[in-house]
């Protein structure tokens, strides 16, 4: 008899679901299913998970299928759980400039270029990477210690 409760796998099997569900939507988009996609998104939205992504994705394909008002708010709301999230930010000033809204697309995109610059999206290091990352940090502050030692020795003979 299994004592376990069957919800303790439930967020990876949840969380696998929405992956699964975000690339059989984004294939469903690019045969121009808009619709399928649609449902598909909207039903791995009460999951809780990756919602930022869902709304961006759910924007992709609305922006697709030429529902721009649909588009706009599903950016916002991708925007709205995560501020940062840049590709939403461009989207939107898309779809500000099909909507012909130039003002708000000219701030909108405007702001999507200052976000990538200040917040850049987290790259996903494997643990080689991250070891081979560190160590470059510590030669590098080792030499500039060095170099800066060097001056400063320097400097001590040439005022003496």
């Amino acid at each position: 008899m299994n004592t376990q409760p069957e919800d303790q796998n439930a967020p990876e099997e949840q969380q696998a679901l929405v992956q699964e569900a975000l690339v059989r939507a984004e294939k469903l988009r690019k045969k121009k299913n808009y619709k399928e996609a649609i449902e598909l998104l909207v039903k791995v939205l009460k999951h809780g998970i990756d919602k930022e992504t869902i709304y961006y994705r759910l924007g992709n394909v609305y922006i697709d299928g030429a529902d721009l008002a649909r588009a706009e708010y599903a950016y916002k709301r991708a925007l709205v759980i995560d501020p940062h999230y840049v590709n939403a930010m461009h989207n939107l000033a898309i779809v500000y400039k099909r909507q012909k809204k130039t003002s708000l697309y000219v701030k909108t995109y405007k702001k999507s270029q200052r976000m990538q610059l200040r917040h850049p999206r987290n790259q996903k290091l494997t643990p080689k990477q991250k070891t081979r990352l560190r160590r470059l940090s510590f030669k590098t502050m080792l030499y500039m210690l060095l170099g800066l030692g060097a001056i400063a020795i320097i400097l001590i003979l040439l005022f003496r």
